[in-house]
């Protein structure tokens, strides 16, 4: 978080507007109903969230829920990894966008140490499990990096995802011309080490996979900029005051906590939930540079 923003003295919500865990446990049991069956806890950072793990355990303990995942910065993955791993955390994701301390520091703004980052990434290995890493990539600050970063990943067995530099939220300075495509990265990525596609493994997966042709695994591209696939969407998300959003790049949510709060059966928010989706036309992505609308943080939103 933009420590210009959130310094000492800033006045966080107080606890009772933000959703409790029966509240958010609530929200994915209704969302299962409605077909949902995947759940990534993200954030801001999610390990910040006092008894994370007994939420992770609650969630886990829902009928439904095939795959629950976390995306963090790793910073106290080190700490939390056992725990996580015995409530039924499936996977996790590490938000790592450089090998080099100085480019990092750059990236994350808030002076993160990577080697704390590498050993949250390796005790999640070691208590079996898996890990992803997303990398955005953000010309003329961390591209030299994509080389270091894939050889770390093909050498630890970790899969890496290069990221779009995408203009989420208002405060990260994008530019068009910082953006290095997914199709530059497969090139760089190529001259290392030979590679062929991997079919996708569901409708709507977010990453173009590649193998590496020597068995040592795989990594991924997301090309939110270059080659938009809205029409694939499948996600909403939540935010933790309750505001529920059909689009990363969208300005504004929808009330979800005042219908969990009011509504005197699970079908009324499962009626809300429906109506929200099925009126939803989200495809920023592809207007982008066509339309202009502020946009909510992606430590409001997660990724």
């Amino acid at each position: 978080m933009p420590i210009e923003v959130f310094g000492p003295g800033y006045q966080f919500l107080p606890r009772n507007e933000i959703l409790d865990f029966d509240e958010l446990v609530r929200t994915v049991r209704i969302g299962v109903g409605l077909g949902v069956s995947k759940v990534r806890l993200t954030g801001g950072e999610p390990l910040l969230r006092r008894g994370v793990e007994d939420l992770v355990a609650m969630i886990a303990a829902v009928p439904g829920v095939d795959d629950l995942a976390m995306t963090t910065n790793g910073i106290l993955l080190n700490h939390h990894a056992e725990s996580l791993v015995a409530a039924g955390l499936d996977r996790v994701t590490v938000s790592l966008d450089a090998l080099d301390e100085e480019t990092f520091a750059k990236m994350n703004g808030v002076g993160a140490k990577v080697d704390r980052v590498l050993l949250g990434i390796q005790s999640a290995q070691e208590y079996g499990l898996p890990v992803k890493v997303n990398m955005v990539v953000q010309r003329g600050v961390n591209e030299q990096e994509i080389v270091p970063m894939i050889r770390w990943s093909h050498d630890v067995g970790v899969i890496l995802r290069f990221i779009e530099f995408m203009d989420v939220g208002e405060t990260n300075g994008w530019d068009t011309r910082e953006v290095v495509t997914a199709k530059e990265i497969l090139e760089i990525v190529s001259e290392q080490y030979p590679v062929e596609e991997v079919t996708a493994a569901y409708p709507g997966e977010v990453a173009r996979r590649w193998r590496f042709l020597d068995g040592a695994g795989e990594f991924g591209t997301i090309s939110s900029v270059s080659q938009p696939f809205c029409g694939d969407c499948s996600r909403l998300r939540v935010s933790a005051e309750g505001k529920a959003f059909t689009c990363l790049f969208a300005s504004q949510g929808a009330d979800l906590r005042g219908c969990l709060r009011s509504a005197t059966s699970d079908e009324d928010v499962a009626e809300f939930v429906r109506g929200l989706w099925g009126s939803r036309n989200d495809r920023y992505s592809e207007e982008r540079g066509e339309v202009e609308r502020p946009k909510a943080e992606m430590s409001y939103l997660g990724g």
